[in-house]
C-alpha cells in the first residue's frame, strides 16, 4: 500500500512540475506566431505601388470612415471602361488628405451618419492618356471633357478629388440630381438656379449639394463650375509649383 501511494506522489508531482524551457517557447512562438498571409502579404497592384512610391496617401488608411467606389474601375463611367484595372484604392497626395480629413471631421460633426464617398482621386497621366486616345471626339471638343495628357490636370498632380455623400441610414448616396459624369447643365453648381427654376433638379437636390459643398470648402478645397462632385485642393498655378504630374 505504501509503495502504491509512493508512486502515485511521484506521478503527481512530475505533472505539475514547471515546463521545460523549450516548451515554453513552443508556446510562446504559437500564441505570438502570425498568419502567413500577414508575413507574407500579396503584392500591390503594379499601379497602386507607382503612387505609394510617388508619395501619395491611401485615403482609406489616413480618413476614418470615409468610403471609396472608384468609378474608373468599373465600368460604370461616361467611358464604359474599366481603365484602372486592379486599382481599387483612392489615393492623393498628403496635403490633399488632410484637407479631406478635415471635411470629413466637418460633415460627422453635422451628420453623423454623413461619410464622404470619393469616386476618383488622383489618376496618372498614364491613365489620362487611355481616356483622351479613346475619347470620341474631335482633338479640338476634346479638352470639355477631357484634360490633354500633355498639359495635365489636377487630377493628375494628385489634389483633386471626385466625391460625394453616403447616407448610412439610408444605405445610399444623397441624391444631387444627376449621377456622376453628367455632361449637361443639370451637372452644373452654375446652373442650379436655372435648372430649379425649369424643374430639372428640385430644391432637396441643391440641399444636398451645398452640404458638400460646405464641408469642402471649409476644409480648403474649391469647386468649380460644371461638375458639382469635383474640388480641388490647390488651383493649377500652386499645383504646378507645388508637385510634379504623377506618371
Amino acid at each position: 500500500m505504501k509503495y502504491h501511494y509512493f508512486i502515485l506522489c511521484i506521478l503527481l508531482i512530475s505533472c505539475s512540475a514547471p515546463k521545460s524551457e523549450q516548451e515554453k517557447f513552443s508556446e510562446d512562438q504559437l500564441k505570438n506566431a502570425r498568419p502567413i498571409a500577414e508575413l507574407n502579404p500579396a503584392p500591390l497592384p503594379e499601379l497602386e505601388q507607382k503612387l505609394i512610391d510617388q508619395g501619395l496617401e491611401n485615403v482609406e488608411v489616413e480618413i476614418p470612415g470615409i468610403r471609396v467606389e472608384l468609378k474608373y474601375s468599373t465600368t460604370d463611367n461616361f467611358f464604359g471602361e474599366d481603365v484602372y484595372g486592379d486599382l481599387t484604392r483612392a489615393y492623393l497626395q498628403p496635403e490633399a488628405v488632410a484637407r479631406l480629413k478635415k471635411a470629413q471631421e466637418l460633415l460627422q460633426a453635422d451628420y453623423p451618419h454623413f461619410t464622404l464617398h470619393v469616386y476618383d482621386g488622383v489618376r496618372p497621366r498614364s491613365v489620362q492618356q487611355i481616356l483622351w486616345d479613346n475619347l470620341d471626339k474631335p482633338d479640338s471638343v476634346k479638352p470639355l471633357y477631357v484634360a490633354d495628357p500633355k498639359v495635365g490636370s489636377l487630377h493628375n498632380f494628385g489634389v483633386a478629388v471626385d466625391l460625394t455623400i453616403f447616407d448610412s441610414e439610408a444605405d445610399s448616396v444623397l441624391d444631387m440630381g444627376t449621377d456622376y459624369d453628367f455632361f449637361g447643365y443639370a451637372a452644373y453648381p452654375d446652373r442650379e438656379e436655372q435648372m430649379l427654376e425649369e424643374g430639372i433638379i428640385t430644391p432637396a437636390q441643391i440641399t444636398n449639394r451645398k452640404i458638400l459643398r460646405k464641408v469642402m470648402n471649409q476644409a480648403g478645397f474649391t469647386g468649380i463650375g460644371s461638375e458639382w462632385w469635383h474640388f480641388n485642393a490647390y488651383s493649377r498655378k500652386e499645383a504646378g509649383e507645388k508637385f510634379k504630374i504623377v506618371e
